[in-house]
C-alpha cells in the first residue's frame, strides 16, 4: 500500500476516492503540492532555453557592434552657412539620423558648438538659454552647461552628447558624435 503525506492527501469536493474522479480533475489538480510540482526535466529544459536566449542576445550585441565599427565614421552633413547664424543664435538640425535632433550654437565670431537636443534624463527636448549660459530641460527642471554640455542641476547625471563641427568654405558641418559618460 502506498502512503502519501498528509498535506498531499485531500478529499475531492464530492467526497469520493481519487480513482473515481473525472479525468479533468486529475489533469488539473487543485491540490497545492501537485499543482506546483515541476519535474527536473521541465526545470532543466527551462534553464537550457533561457540560457540559449541569453547567449543568442550576447552574440547579437557582438554582431551589431562589429557592424557598427565596420561602417566607420559618420557622414559629413552641412548644417548651415556661417552668415545664417548670428552670434548667440541657434539652429536645430538632425544628425546622424533623422530622429536625432541637435542644436548648433554660435558662441563667437568663429566659434560654434553643437549638442544633442535630448536630455540625458528622459529624452525631453532641451532649450538653449544663452543669456544664462545653459540648456534648460523644462520636463524636470534640469540644466546643462552651454559650453560643455555637463549637467548643472536637476535629475540628469550624464552630459549631453557633443556633436563635432567643422567650418569649411563658409559653412558649418557636423562631422561626428562624441558620447561622453562623465
Amino acid at each position: 500500500m502506498i502512503t502519501r503525506e498528509r498535506e498531499q492527501l485531500t478529499t475531492s469536493p464530492d467526497g469520493g476516492p481519487p480513482e473515481d474522479q473525472p479525468k479533468w480533475r486529475q489533469d488539473f489538480p487543485i491540490d497545492w503540492p501537485q499543482d506546483h510540482y515541476v519535474s527536473r526535466r521541465d526545470f532543466t529544459k527551462f534553464m537550457v532555453l533561457t540560457s540559449l536566449a541569453f547567449t543568442a542576445g550576447q552574440f547579437w550585441i557582438v554582431v551589431q557592434n562589429y557592424l557598427r565599427k565596420r561602417q566607420g565614421e559618420l557622414p559629413l552633413q552641412k548644417i548651415a552657412t556661417v552668415d545664417e547664424i548670428p552670434i548667440g543664435g541657434t539652429v536645430t538640425f538632425a544628425y546622424p539620423e533623422a530622429h536625432d535632433s541637435c542644436l548648433l550654437l554660435r558662441t563667437g565670431e568663429n566659434t560654434f558648438t553643437a549638442f544633442s537636443q535630448k536630455c540625458t534624463h528622459l529624452s525631453c527636448a532641451v532649450v538653449p538659454q544663452p543669456d544664462k549660459g545653459l540648456f534648460h530641460c523644462p520636463c524636470h527642471e534640469g540644466s546643462f552647461d552651454l559650453a560643455t554640455g555637463e549637467p548643472i542641476a536637476g535629475p540628469p547625471r550624464r552630459p549631453l552628447p557633443k556633436i563635432s563641427v567643422a567650418v569649411r568654405s563658409g559653412a558649418v558641418y557636423a562631422t561626428g558624435v562624441e558620447l561622453r559618460t562623465t
